[in-house]
């Protein structure tokens, strides 16, 4: 009995090989997915802390697990310094030397340590060491692994809903599939299979966040590349999707091999490809739309299946007015207006739809008020009004400075005619200046809120008589000041001008352009003064 537990006592100092602790760490790191020596590493640290504990937390205690027989190696290190700062953890280089001759700075000296025996409290801290490390390991190897699939749909079975947010485990990790990622009157439960869209991978503080989705429009594009293997193949493109999660959708596909229908593709035999897609999520209806560069061809197949008669584009702004038959109205504009959002997000551009009734009613008050100015400024006719209107002439400024030929171009328009309407348009135009003119000084308006794009000078007289006379006052007001808001039913300031809130943010950048200048002037003077005042104390001698 005496002789076995002296060779229980040999054997714990020398170390013996320990397999039974490889076998562990290779458990551990196929259970959790993790690389071995991550399992090994946490394990020296371990035993690095339980040793520090019981010889001094002060001392550089180091465990080392041999990995190929397990056994465990505990030694002190000291390192030999030139001018020792720390006694328990450094020895001045001669002594050093002393111990162990050739030794240089920065090298250490290690003293083997028996290793020690574990108590209750030493084990329980080092279970605690080994679970965390293997536990952020594990984070780790998710991090690394899923931060490369985002963008790509996943499987997973749905482990909790707290507070209408959803676990779901996707086998190696949990994805969270939060409230709003869920579609409406979805009701998930515990142990049913879900896919989702990875939008998003986060390292968090308590581990890697998977962020799952259902709503998201890339999750309806990634469903339509898995049901249709030509979207898989890149023989379909999807050029763009809009949704309203659980109602309704739109996408846009386009075929790059001309014998090859993209919508019919989309659909399939019967419709068995799009009902894939649709029972995915819960019986959204979806209308596929053939894609194409030219915008009016494209809004119009997106506004379907309403039918549209005219379109008329504004390039600059994006903005698209569609005129449809009067009876189609409701149609094209959809339950509270969900055809025409999702027209306006699928293509990118901003739609309003607009009657053949209302557009012709437009129309003529357009030709009524655009006659009604010549009638008033040239002083002719109701006939040459509606000729000059008729041929496209929308302003005076038009009419007194376009070639001479293209008014003689009008149909009963000779020489003297285009001449003399010319004449009368130039006189207008002084006189309207010399009135601005005479405005300004009884107003005060400064000079430099002449000549701002998009201002006339009707709109600078109006401003000024509402207090604003000068660029910097123009500057401090808000976009929706000028051009009135319809939301909350107030007229701007230009209201009765019918100015967009869009051009109106326009003119406001315009009027704010020069305090920007005035900080790069002043900014570029410092620098200066800075540069020049180094280049002085370098030429100084003092």
């Amino acid at each position: 009995m005496a002789q076995s537990k002296r060779k229980t006592q040999v054997e714990e100092t020398t170390g013996l090989a320990r397999p039974e602790l490889l076998q562990v760490a290779d458990a551990v790191a196929r259970e959790k997915s993790i690389d071995r020596d991550e399992v090994l590493t946490a394990m020296e640290q371990a035993i690095q802390k339980a040793g520090r504990s019981r010889y001094g937390h002060e001392h550089d205690i180091r465990a080392v697990i041999n990995r190929t027989t397990g056994e465990i190696s505990l030694a002190r290190y000291t390192q030999a310094v030139e001018t020792v700062e720390d006694e328990l953890t450094q020895l001045d280089l001669k002594t050093a030397e002393k111990i162990k001759p050739g030794i240089k700075a920065g090298e250490f000296i290690i003293d083997p340590l028996p290793p020690i025996d574990f108590g209750r409290i030493a084990a329980q801290t080092a279970k605690q060491v080994i679970v965390q490390k293997v536990r952020e390991a594990e984070r780790q190897r998710q991090f690394q692994e899923y931060k490369d699939r985002v963008g790509e749909i996943v499987n997973g079975l749905v482990k909790r809903v707290e507070f209408g947010n959803t676990t779901v485990d996707l086998g190696r990790a949990e994805g969270v599939l939060r409230r709003d990622e869920i579609l409406p009157r979805e009701n998930l439960r515990a142990s049913e299979r879900v896919r989702a869209y990875i939008y998003d991978v986060r390292e968090e503080q308590r581990g890697p966040q998977i962020f799952l989705s259902r709503t998201r429009p890339e999750f309806m594009a990634k469903l339509f590349a898995q049901e249709v293997p030509e979207i898989y193949d890149g023989i379909i493109e999807i050029k763009s999707v809009a949704r309203d999660p659980g109602s309704r959708a739109k996408i846009a596909v386009l075929s790059n091999d001309s014998s090859i229908d993209p919508v019919g593709a989309c659909v399939g035999m019967r419709g068995s490809r799009v009902q894939a897609v649709v029972a995915e999520l819960q019986g959204e209806k979806i209308d596929i739309i053939q894609w194409s560069p030219d915008p009016a061809t494209f809004v119009v197949n997106a506004l379907a299946p309403a039918e549209v008669t005219k379109v008329v584009l504004d390039e600059d702004q994006k903005h698209i007015e569609v005129v449809v038959p009067d009876e189609q109205l409701s149609l094209a504009i959809g339950r509270r207006g969900q055809n025409v959002r999702l027209a306006s997000q699928l293509t990118g551009w901003d739609i309003r739809i607009l009657t053949e009734a209302q557009e012709s009613e437009r129309r003529q008050e357009e030709f009524r008020s655009r006659s009604q100015m010549f009638i008033d400024a040239l002083d002719v006719d109701d006939v040459i009004a509606h000729l000059l209107v008729t041929e496209g002439f929308s302003s005076i400024e038009e009419v007194a400075f376009v070639p001479i030929d293209e008014i003689t171009g009008i149909e009963g328009f000779d020489q003297d005619l285009a001449e003399e309407l010319s004449r009368r348009a130039q006189a207008y135009l002084a006189d309207q200046a010399e009135k601005f003119a005479e405005k300004r000084k009884e107003l005060s308006i400064a000079d430099d809120m002449v000549g701002i794009p998009g201002l006339t000078n009707d709109m600078v007289v109006t401003l000024a008589e509402n207090g604003i006379k000068t660029r910097d006052q123009l500057a401090e007001l808000a976009g929706y000041e000028l051009s009135g808001s319809e939301a909350d039913g107030e007229e701007g300031l230009l209201g009765k001008f019918k100015l967009s809130e869009q051009d109106a943010n326009e003119i406001i950048a315009v009027a704010r352009a020069h305090w920007y200048e005035a900080e790069d002037a002043a900014a570029a003077a410092a620098a200066e003064a800075a540069a020049a005042e180094g280049e002085a104390k370098e030429t100084d001698p003092q």
